[in-house]
């Protein structure tokens, strides 16, 4: 099935239950055993069911299958934020004493998660450049377990040079994981170009409406095989001590997401909520129809800007100007580049006094709302990185966010223009 439909159909069947259309909200604590063989047959997985919702829930199941379907995946995990979605995904990899290779542009949360806080559980990070990964290869020793990094960067608006990554790190049998947040598996499927494990941010265009926090870690197929014939990643082919010796590898089930959920989720506990699932899946279903729309808008504000002779430079793939503009169209569906984009001004006080001028935008350092959002980068989202990292980065004190919503582009240019007045 194509996007639009498996985003409304996907992982749910109306024929059980009373039929409803919308999928049922499952809002409990835990589920009630036939017997206690029944309960323990669950809990060594000689079946397969609901135990406790921090651990699975028929709702977050719907949501989980409908978004492994749309990145073409094997298999997905629904957990808290998107943020509880990258440190599982890297604690799934990693341990003390490795290391991981990141993008030199990320969003700032996950430049301090993956520099500072993961660092004291013993696993450091390395930084390559993502748009032109030609030092990426010489980073890479026998301790690395992840490459990580964004299909379309926040908020730089940076496209990954995805093939020659996913190259590099097959020939070292290293694995790739991709923060798609920004694109959305309308506009682009990381797992077509070889990536290993996609995570998402649900709270941005999945909801769309600034209404649920929510992440996604979706795996691809084959991961079993690989991982059974990796030193890199024994701890999937050995036995896990705390759960009866079992050997992920050895079941007939994707691993990654398995070992996230009876491990590290069963641990760790930042599960999602079911209301916020079912208001995901909701999301879901107008996802493709909205970043469609999302993308036209951000375009034609960007080409506004490229004519303001306040803007110094713009950032949009999609402009023919743009250095990117080539792999927008190669990567991404039709050539969309989502409603993100970024601009500098003259300084930090011309960026102060738009922000605070503007009254169609809401000064919000969330994105992929409906409504138009603006954000000064460098005090909010990225201030905890040190300003000659974050220049290197492609963010400076003059540089504004602009999440561009589902507004007429003409009323949004229109505030625009009268803030840079």
């Amino acid at each position: 099935m194509e996007q639009q439909t498996l985003a409304i159909h996907a992982g749910y069947d109306k024929t059980f239950g009373h039929g409803s259309m919308s999928v049922p909200i499952e809002q409990t604590t835990a589920y009630a055993f036939r017997d206690s063989e029944h309960a323990a047959n669950l809990f060594s997985l000689k079946e397969l069911g609901p135990i406790y919702s921090r651990l699975t829930n028929p709702t977050l199941d719907v949501l989980e299958k409908r978004y492994a379907a749309l990145e073409k995946g094997a298999s997905a995990i629904a957990v808290a934020s998107g943020q509880s979605a990258i440190f599982y995904a890297i604690a799934n990899l990693a341990e003390a004493g490795d290391n991981i290779i990141i993008s030199n542009k990320l969003y700032g949360g996950s430049v301090t998660l993956l520099t500072h806080t993961i660092k004291r559980f013993g696993i450091n990070a390395k930084v390559f450049d993502c748009e032109n990964p030609t030092d990426l290869e010489a980073l890479i020793d026998d301790k690395t377990k992840a490459i990580f990094f964004e299909s379309l960067s926040n908020p730089q608006i940076a496209i990954s040079d995805v093939e020659k990554i996913v190259s590099i790190a097959q020939k070292h049998g290293v694995m790739t994981v991709c923060d798609n947040t920004v694109a959305t598996a309308a506009l682009f499927n990381p797992i077509s170009w070889g990536v290993d494990i996609v995570v998402h941010s649900m709270s941005k265009y999945t909801d769309g409406q600034g209404r649920a926090i929510g992440g996604i870690v979706v795996e691809r197929n084959g991961l079993n095989e690989f991982f059974a014939n990796s030193s890199r990643y024994s701890h999937f082919s050995s036995p896990d001590e705390s759960y009866h010796g079992l050997v992920y590898t050895s079941l007939p089930l994707p691993c990654f997401c398995l070992r996230i959920r009876l491990a590290l989720l069963r641990d760790i506990g930042a599960c999602l909520s079911p209301f916020n699932g079912w208001l995901l899946i909701n999301g879901l279903e107008t996802l493709d129809l909205r970043v469609e729309k999302h993308s036209q808008n951000a375009l034609e504000v960007a080409k506004f800007l490229t004519t303001a002779a306040n803007v110094k430079a713009v950032n949009y793939p999609s402009l023919k100007s743009s250095s990117a503009n080539t792999k927008v169209n190669k990567y991404f569906k039709n050539g969309y580049a989502s409603g993100l984009l970024s601009f500098d001004v003259g300084s930090f006080e011309e960026a102060k006094h738009i922000i605070d001028s503007v009254k169609l935008f809401s000064v919000v350092v969330n994105i992929g709302d409906s409504k138009s959002l603006i954000a000064h980068p460098a005090s909010t989202t990225h201030s905890q990185i040190p300003q000659d990292e974050l220049i290197k980065s492609g963010i400076n004190p003059a540089t504004i966010r602009l999440s561009i919503g589902l507004e007429d582009p003409k009323d949004l240019i229109a505030d625009l223009t009268q803030a840079f007045n």
